[in-house]
């Protein structure tokens, strides 16, 4: 018998384009962080995500506690003007757990669980991985988040 070829490596992937991405269950992240602290993270999450090439209109950032300063900003002009901005898909989009329903899927989804009641968290989580068409990223207190998720995240 013939030895057997060696395998031959993987090739490597092309960058992913939003037409790219599974359509099952989203990619589960957790990035341990305090209340005070998850919204830094999600910052670092997102910077790093632009920097590795995803195109920003694939991103949604959700907050369970107080806005993300761009949303609070960005509402000062009026619910329309704000929602336009998240219906154009050109950039980056900040929300409120509360706007979780209004909110499009989206490639990726970072939550930061700054803040909120346990019930509120327990509801946005898992309607945040709903809107996550490949990735979502949670930042937060790691077992307030599995209890919400239901798994070990």
């Amino acid at each position: 018998m013939p030895p057997a070829a060696p395998a031959k490596p993987a090739a490597v992937p092309a960058a992913r384009t939003a037409a790219d991405e599974p359509s099952g269950t989203p990619q589960i992240q957790l990035i341990p962080a305090s209340a005070e602290g998850a919204l830094d993270a999600a910052e670092e999450a997102v910077d790093l995500l632009l920097d590795t090439g995803r195109p920003p209109g694939e991103i949604l950032v959700i907050t369970t506690g107080d806005p993300h300063p761009w949303a609070a900003h960005e509402l000062s002009f009026g619910a329309d003007a704000y929602w336009a901005q998240h219906d154009a898909q050109d950039d980056v989009f900040y929300a409120g757990a509360a706007d979780i329903a209004r909110a499009a899927t989206r490639p990726v989804v970072v939550v930061a669980v700054n803040g909120s009641t346990e019930g509120e968290a327990a509801t946005a989580l898992p309607l945040a991985l709903g809107r996550a068409g490949a990735l979502l990223i949670v930042c937060g207190d790691a077992q307030r988040i599995n209890s919400a998720l239901g798994a070990g995240v």
